[in-house]
């Protein structure tokens, strides 16, 4: 497949080069306007303009809450007032406040029976535990289902309870919670804990010790990690219950609790002497979603949500800054670039039936928090009239790993909820870009689990139609070497205007897509 080559249309330019706009002429329907004349305003040389301001050192890696990151915010804040693109709340403030607290590696440890286990030795916590009991309930895999649960009969109310990894299977091998022999979400590795613990303190726990010997390896080396580094970790402080905890233990804190505990499939009260004393500081962190909005002309209370991480991973203690050129900063100048398409359009009569909401996400590097603040606390439109989320992470540079044409993107996601969404990326694709759709990612026993590893997962378990648009991962990831002058510009305006041009065909459709598939 050849590059794709594009004809320069004769565009009124302002003498600010981020401040192209369309000349207003005569306002044609809609339907009769060609969005492609907008997305050729999506350039490669203002991508770069762009990219080598924001993913310079003197943003210091945009870690969340840093001063490199309040640069960020003042930046994308300056290009949409600079634009004339307003900003989504009511008070004309850019910054959506997300409240964090950093929660210091704990230290202690726990005592069962007399015996002293210290913490990160068996034992994992990154949250303070403290209490003495003298029972525990054992609630075998944590799994309550529609067709299966382990908490019949049980009151946990108040209690510790004691939980392990996986689903049960019943003689022919069938999984309970399907009734077939696939899996279920409870047996993913890594959404299963968080639906785990929540399951667990809606019930009323006051806490959990979970047996799970696949993620035991992976929270060990992120706890030493955090102790070679004196970190902690970050979370909303919406979401800080100092009453609840959770600990990852290995098979002989399991064993000593429940002997045999991969062999007891039935749920039951435990007497035990269980000590904890495990303890922890906090420290609060103040950081910023930033948000703007073009309003719909026709259903403006419809919402396209356009997203991007505006954060990355800081500086090392060696003092190398961490750029995040392509993470993500190759999303957050695509979405300025998306902007300006979509401000250039209305300026000429052009306007979005429906709002299009940019929504520039803090802490994703975190745990996806600033994301999951928009969607789970204080959400600036109603989720039940965002009708899409389409999410950019990293565009701008080439997977190493993959082999075929150089002009491509990873799709993830559009056919997880929403078939029509799926078709309709296909034909807008096909109709002005032609870029091979790459859908390696998106199968479901895929095991980097990249669909639920970026912001568009937050809007998708509220079951949102999302794509995520992702170019893959490379020896930069994550490392000082993701710089601006590694970025395939060609690539970055390719997708950027295949983002556009989907996010138009959305937002100017007659009917919403249909949301035909349950969020898993």
């Amino acid at each position: 497949m050849k590059r794709i080559l594009f004809v320069a249309l004769g565009l009124t330019m302002a003498c600010n080069s981020s401040q192209k706009t369309v000349s207003k002429q005569a306002v044609e329907p809609l339907e009769n306007v060609d969005p492609f004349s907008y997305a050729e305003t999506i350039t490669e040389s203002e991508l770069k303009e762009h990219l080598y301001i924001y993913a310079s050192d003197e943003f210091e890696g945009r870690d969340t809450g840093t001063p490199g990151q309040k640069k960020a915010v003042e930046y994308i804040k300056a290009e949409y007032v600079k634009m004339g693109i307003p900003a989504a709340k009511e008070d004309g403030n850019y910054y959506q406040d997300v409240p964090l607290t950093i929660n210091k590696l704990p230290t202690g440890g726990i005592s069962i029976n007399g015996k002293e286990y210290a913490n990160g030795e068996g034992i994992l916590s990154f949250t303070q535990a403290m209490g003495n009991y003298d029972q525990i309930v054992y609630v075998n895999h944590g799994i309550e289902d529609e067709n299966y649960s382990d908490y019949t009969g049980l009151d946990v109310a108040g209690k510790i309870v004691l939980m392990k990894a996986g689903e049960p299977v019943d003689a022919q091998g069938n999984y309970l919670v399907s009734g077939t022999t696939e899996k279920s979400v409870w047996s993913n590795m890594s959404e299963s804990i968080g639906k785990r613990m929540e399951l667990a303190q809606d019930k009323g726990a006051l806490g959990v010790i979970y047996f799970d010997t696949d993620n035991y390896g992976r929270f060990k080396n992120r706890y030493n990690h955090m102790k070679a580094n004196d970190s902690g970790r970050m979370g909303l402080k919406a979401d800080n219950n100092e009453n609840f905890f959770y600990l990852l233990v290995d098979s002989s804190i399991a064993n000593a609790l429940l002997p045999n505990i991969l062999e007891e499939n039935s749920s039951k009260t435990i007497a035990t002497q269980l000590v904890l004393n495990i303890e922890s500081s906090n420290e609060d962190v103040q950081s910023e979603n930033v948000v703007a909005i073009i309003e719909g002309s026709e259903k403006p209370n419809e919402y396209i949500v356009i997203s991007s991480h505006l954060d990355h991973v800081g500086v090392n203690k060696e003092g190398e800054i961490f750029n995040g050129a392509d993470d993500d900063g190759s999303g957050t100048v695509g979405m300025i670039e998306i902007a300006q398409a979509f401000k250039a359009a209305a300026d000429a009569g052009h306007g979005p039936k429906r709002s299009i909401v940019f929504l520039h996400v803090t802490a994703e590097e975190k745990g996806l928090l600033g994301s999951r603040y928009y969607t789970d606390h204080d959400p600036i439109f109603p989720l039940s009239e965002t009708v899409a989320n389409l999410n950019i992470d990293m565009i701008g540079r080439i997977d190493p790993k993959r082999t075929g044409d150089r002009n491509y993107i990873y799709l993830i996601g559009a056919d997880k909820l929403s078939t029509e969404l799926h078709d309709i990326s296909e034909a807008v694709n096909q109709k002005y870009m032609n870029i091979e759709l790459d859908y390696t990612y998106n199968d479901d026993n895929d095991p980097n689990r990249f669909y639920y590893r970026s912001d568009h997962y937050n809007f998708a378990k509220h079951n949102i139609p999302i794509i995520f648009y992702f170019n893959g991962t490379h020896d930069d990831y994550h490392r000082p070497g993701d710089t601006p002058d590694k970025i395939n510009y060609d690539l970055l305006e390719n997708r950027t205007r295949l983002v556009f041009l989907t996010a138009w065909e959305l937002a100017n459709r007659d009917a919403r897509i249909v949301v035909d598939k349950a969020a898993k």
